[in-house]
């Protein structure tokens, strides 16, 4: 995110989600909210993985979305078992610094499979 107030909300988000986990019932709507800040900020990817991030929720009432992997030493690539409210705290936490070229491609991953998985 690139204003102060749209890290200012992404933080309150970050610490709920943290303290209650991934089926708040506001949850869904203060991801709107954050969204509508993101068309402020005109980002496309942000926007989009933020719709798709509230659209997998209320749709699964989760978050087991498989967007990370770890590598062996042949290269092989195997998803990461991560607990949804973890997982979720770490996509917000990469659009946090959505600019940044590592994050910016995680968050790439996220949207595909979210994607993927909800259509």
């Amino acid at each position: 995110m690139k204003t102060q107030a749209a890290n200012d909300k992404l933080d309150a988000i970050l610490a709920k989600v943290e303290k209650k986990g991934v089926d708040t019932p506001k949850l869904i709507e203060t991801l709107k909210d954050l969204r509508n800040v993101a068309l402020q900020e005109q980002d496309p990817l942000v926007v989009k993985t933020l719709r798709l991030t509230y659209e997998f929720l209320a749709e699964k009432k989760c978050f087991n979305v498989q967007a990370q992997y770890e590598e062996d030493d042949e290269g092989n690539e195997y998803p990461l078992e991560i607990e949804d409210t973890e997982n979720l705290v770490y996509l917000l936490t990469l659009l946090k610094d959505a600019e940044h070229k590592i994050n910016r491609e995680e968050i790439k991953d996220y949207r595909t499979v979210l994607k993927e998985q909800l259509y």
